[in-house]
């Protein structure tokens, strides 16, 4: 495999599903669906492995939701959860080909830092009422997704590092991070969902 991964070896989602079944998303089948590809492309099935765990679809099914409900726009809410599916998907497989320098590690183990003290803080806030801090929040993305352009910067194509901009400009947006947070909002439901899914990754170490 080629040391840069590119946008059509590593995966191209299927097309999205017209409006009669859209309500049925789901951000399990678009990761198994990526994976299916992946499949294709490689030697061995034994190449490939689930990037996007249970749990991990669970969470990107509310993001999805509340991306939808907030923008009033489902095909914007799609796409964001495709970016970040497509996103994680090649980091996955980066690592497992063993890609990284090791000052990219450093990056990398920078990177879950950041991204498990950002989950830690969103289940504070949620727990607690009225503790919500936009700037917080949005410097905690900020910081994440920097990293994670550092990480991938000889790696992935022009387009990818659009795409992590993309989600990552998308959920540090004060006006949506605000009424995510709103206590006794409309997304309360979604919230209680993505803070339970992300203490139980936080538990199983996985960030």
């Amino acid at each position: 495999m080629p040391q840069e991964v590119r946008e059509e070896v590593i995966v191209e989602l299927m097309p999205a599903r017209d409006t009669a079944t859209m309500d049925a998303f789901s951000s399990k089948d678009m990761a198994l669906r990526a994976q299916k590809k992946i499949l294709s492309s490689m030697a061995t099935k034994s190449s490939v492995q689930m990037f996007i765990d249970d749990t991990t679809s669970e969470i990107l099914d509310e993001l999805y939701r509340v991306s939808k409900e907030y923008s009033g726009n489902k095909s914007e809410a799609q796409k964001v959860i495709k970016d970040l599916i497509k996103i994680a998907v090649k980091i996955g497989l980066l690592f497992r080909n063993n890609r990284f320098s090791t000052a990219e590690l450093g990056v990398a183990t920078d990177f879950k830092k950041k991204l498990h003290q950002g989950a830690m803080t969103a289940i504070s806030f949620y727990e607690v009422d009225f503790t919500f801090d936009q700037a917080v929040m949005e410097e905690l993305l900020t910081s994440c997704r920097d990293l994670l352009l550092k990480l991938v910067n000889t790696h992935l194509t022009p387009k990818s590092h659009g795409r992590i901009n993309h989600v990552f400009n998308h959920y540090s947006n004060p006006e949506l991070l605000t009424k995510l947070y709103e206590p006794g909002g409309a997304f309360r439901p979604n919230l209680t969902k993505i803070c339970k899914g992300l203490n139980k990754l936080v538990e199983d170490g996985t960030i």
